[in-house]
Order: structure tokens, then C-alpha cells, then sequence
């Protein structure tokens, strides 16, 4: 039985636990400081399956621009990626976020993570993207090779 719940500063060394694998063996644990949940824990979110972790999102409402929220980060194990458990996740996050005020989502990914572009367009993003050209892919990207997404709520 999969359970949904706001995430707590214990979550943190178990999100790390499966971050490689997750991405396919590239190292992001370093995005993701503890600094995250322990101040944002109430907007994060943690999806257990039978006490496994099965996905998380880690995301803020900003403090500069109070109608907009941030996800900065969001993960599902690859065993259970199709099932609807990333969109759950966003939908969550976008239900606690419209409650303080928020309109307007905003998230970045990798210029090279193609899958999640897609995922993030399919559930409402769009690409907002300003700066280098992704040529290979016919995306706009920040200087630092970044997809800018945007969903309104």
C-alpha cells in the first residue's frame, strides 16, 4: 500500500541512501543538503510503499515571490516510474502550495535528463527556458545547460 505524507528531517539520509541508483549512477546527493528538510519539510513530500521508500519531492514557496513554489527535486525508484506516483507527488505538492497563496510552479532539470522534460511536460510544464539553445534537443537552457520549466496552478 503506497502512503503519501509531508517529509521530516529523518527522511533526509534515506533520500540520499537511493539517490545514485535512482539516477542511474550519477552522483546528485550533493543537491540535496539536509539544510532542505529542516527548513522546508512542510511543503516536501515522502511516498512509502510497505515502509520503502518509493519517491519524494523536495520543494519550497519563495520567499521573493510568494505566489510561486519550487520543486527542487523530485524522485521515484525506477521500479515504479510509470505508475502515476511522480505525478501524485507534484499534485500533493501543488495541493499544499495553493493553500499558502501559490499560483505559478516553477522547477529546472539537466539539459541530458531528456525523460524528465518529458515527464514534467506531460503533467502541465512548459518549457520556459531563456539563454544557450539545446540544439540536439530544440530546448531553451540557462547558461548552465538547465531546462526552466513552469506550471500554473
Amino acid at each position: 500500500m503506497m502512503t503519501l505524507r509531508t517529509a521530516a528531517p529523518p527522511d533526509h539520509a534515506r533520500i540520499l541512501d537511493v539517490m545514485p541508483a535512482w539516477w542511474g549512477g550519477r552522483d546528485l546527493r550533493a543537491l540535496v543538503p539536509s539544510l532542505f528538510l529542516e527548513h522546508f519539510a512542510g511543503t516536501s513530500l515522502v511516498a512509502e510503499a510497505d515502509g520503502e521508500l518509493a519517491g519524494f519531492l523536495i520543494g519550497f514557496v519563495s520567499q521573493d515571490r510568494p505566489d510561486e513554489a519550487y520543486v527542487h527535486m523530485i524522485g521515484v525508484d525506477p521500479a515504479r516510474r510509470g505508475d502515476g506516483l511522480g505525478r501524485r507527488l507534484h499534485d500533493e505538492f501543488a495541493d499544499l502550495v495553493r493553500e499558502r497563496g501559490v499560483r505559478r510552479i516553477r522547477c529546472v532539470t539537466s539539459t541530458v535528463n531528456t525523460a524528465s522534460v518529458a515527464f514534467h511536460t506531460s503533467i502541465g510544464f512548459v518549457v520556459t527556458g531563456t539563454g544557450v539553445p539545446v540544439e540536439a534537443r530544440g530546448l531553451e537552457a540557462d547558461a548552465d545547460g538547465h531546462v526552466l520549466m513552469c506550471r500554473e496552478i
